[in-house]
């Protein structure tokens, strides 16, 4: 019960804490908006007003492509498998023999995830690799969140299974919304901090 209480009152500052940080980034964008009006009409060069027909024709037209970047999706993915590894319970300290049994199962499945990734990506002429059999940049840098994602999905999933946590599907799909529930928070922490950066972007 009172680590219960403990991390519930950790995720609340946390909670807290994300809003603060969105609540000054949404200020910042306002500011931004007016400052950008203010230094066009003062005519200085290389400044863009957003209240202007072109600044306002740009915000309303490129909103939806703004916001729909790879990171925005690697932030789903990561939810969903962080909301699965909660749920399973998998980073807790084993106490039952099924638990330690899980344990060494899922051991030799990360070990044989672990070799996939590394064939793919790390091996001569792997697949992965750049055109010019570089890692970074290189379809596996672009696809590591992914990646990541996938791998601590799948552990976790069978883990909750061979426990008992997870006696169906839909207790695997409850996992992955929770995941999600619980940082919606980052959301829209994302979508403020990227319409600022993007904003400051147009304006200068």
């Amino acid at each position: 019960m009172k680590i219960s209480e403990t991390t519930r009152h950790t995720t609340l500052h946390i909670k807290k804490a994300i809003g603060g940080l969105i609540l000054v980034l949404a200020l910042a964008e306002v500011l931004l908006v007016f400052t950008s009006w203010l230094l066009s009409a003062m005519m200085v060069e290389g400044v863009r007003s957003m209240l202007s027909s072109e600044g306002i024709r740009w915000f309303f037209g490129s909103f939806s492509t703004m916001m729909s970047t790879p990171w925005l999706f690697s932030l789903l993915l990561l939810a969903m498998a962080g909301g699965c590894l909660w749920r399973s319970r998998l980073l807790t300290r084993p106490r039952s023999y099924r638990e330690r049994a899980s344990l060494h199962t899922i051991l030799i499945l990360l070990v044989l995830y672990i070799a996939i990734v590394a064939a793919l990506a790390v091996a001569p002429h792997a697949i992965l690799l750049s055109a010019t059999g570089r890692l970074l940049p290189s379809p596996f840098s672009r696809a590591f969140f992914p990646l990541l994602s996938f791998g601590v999905l799948i552990i976790s999933a069978v883990y909750g299974m061979l426990t008992g946590r997870f006696n169906s599907l839909t207790a695997v799909l409850d996992a992955l919304y929770y995941g999600i529930a619980q940082s919606a928070p980052l959301f829209v922490l994302y979508v403020v901090a990227a319409q600022l950066y993007y904003s400051l972007t147009f304006v200068f």
